[in-house]
């Protein structure tokens, strides 16, 4: 069994509700205004944590314009790197006053760092977690210089084979992470939702042992919610005030009241789990009274030979269960019945 961690007191793994995730990213559009009504609106709809992304172009590329750095295909095609991420960054001068913001409201933040001086500055702001990124799962130095702040990690498994998971890992574990959990995710932006593959989910914990979620790049909320059912005890989207703001992820955002839907929506998914096993829940109970059971269908008096045309199995449910009518046939009463009277072993003789 994975074992649950915890994020700013909040419980994550087996037994606590999802822990939903807005993914700020670049939709902030390069204004800190944004960025705060973002995590404002956040916090309103429900969501636990607000998570941003801590790079700047310079320590994710260098400026060059040869073709190993332009971009080819997809929502990016055609910009160069540097320039992409110059775009995109949330600058490291914002970052004090976003958390502090996230914290006067309630809600968590924290951020995926993609080198050393990212985790140094996250650490500097006490972040309670760091958030490994599908693209930085295979840089180990990164996962070791997280995970060495003995906080959880919270790790992408994005294009990763099994054996880069298991290094990404190992790692972690090796230098000290509280606490680790794998998202599924899919590196397609948007992706289709026969893309999905949800099942992996699954995968994911019985092969690592860890807490297991997802980082849903899909539309909707119907892939959290079918992952919440598979045992997800994290869900990540992309979130931004308005899509028709358009920005480098807005595509594939959720707007405020669509993360307030998923937040209801994976809660309740998982409140329907319940508990496995053969246990009948209290609420049932009262519902007993409608099963079929035995009735006697004619007065009788005593020492009647009881056959068919005597007694029925109909509702309600206060006699004798129907399984025991063979062993009632064939016997005599052993006091009057009325009709409309539940058939019970003290009416049975011999």
């Amino acid at each position: 069994m994975s074992t649950p961690f915890f994020i700013d007191g909040r419980p994550i793994g087996p037994g606590a509700p999802p822990y939903v995730i807005a993914e700020l990213s670049a939709n902030h559009n390069g204004s800190i205004e944004r960025a705060k009504d973002s995590i404002r609106a956040a916090a309103a709809a429900g969501a636990h944590a607000v998570k941003l992304q801590t790079y700047t172009a310079d320590t994710m590329t260098i400026d060059c314009d040869r073709d190993d750095f332009v971009i080819k295909g997809g929502l990016w095609d055609g910009y160069k790197l540097y320039d992409l991420y110059a775009e995109a960054h949330t600058p490291f001068e914002w970052h004090a006053e976003l958390f502090a913001l996230a914290r006067s409201l309630g809600i968590a933040i924290f951020s995926s760092p993609f080198d050393e001086s990212a985790v140094e500055l996250l650490h500097g702001l006490d972040a309670p977690a760091y958030k490994i990124a599908s693209f930085e799962l295979t840089d180990l130095p990164l996962i070791a210089c997280a995970a060495a702040t003995g906080k959880p990690l919270l790790m992408s498994t994005g294009m990763a084979s099994q054996t880069e998971i298991a290094e990404a890992v190992k790692t972690a574990r090796d230098a000290g992470a509280s606490g680790i959990l794998l998202f599924h995710c899919i590196s397609q932006y948007p992706a289709p939702m026969e893309a999905a593959h949800l099942a992996k989910i699954v995968s994911l914990r019985d092969a690592f042992d860890v807490v297991v979620g997802l980082s849903d790049h899909t539309m909707g909320n119907v892939a959290a919610i079918a992952a919440t059912a598979l045992g997800a005890a994290a869900i990540e989207k992309h979130f931004t005030l308005s899509r028709a703001d358009k920005g480098p992820d807005s595509s594939f955002s959720l707007e405020p009241d669509e993360l307030r839907r998923l937040v209801t929506d994976t809660r309740d998914a998982w409140a329907a789990l319940g508990q496995a096993g053969f246990d009948r829940p209290a609420s049932e109970e009262a519902s007993k009274a409608f099963r079929r059971s035995l009735y006697f269908i004619a007065d009788l008096p005593a020492g009647t030979v009881l056959d068919e045309t005597h007694i029925r199995r109909i509702r309600p449910g206060f006699g004798l269960p129907s399984k025991h009518l063979a062993e009632v046939l064939g016997r005599r009463l052993a006091k009057a019945v009325k009709r409309g009277d539940a058939v019970h072993w003290d009416a049975i003789g011999d």
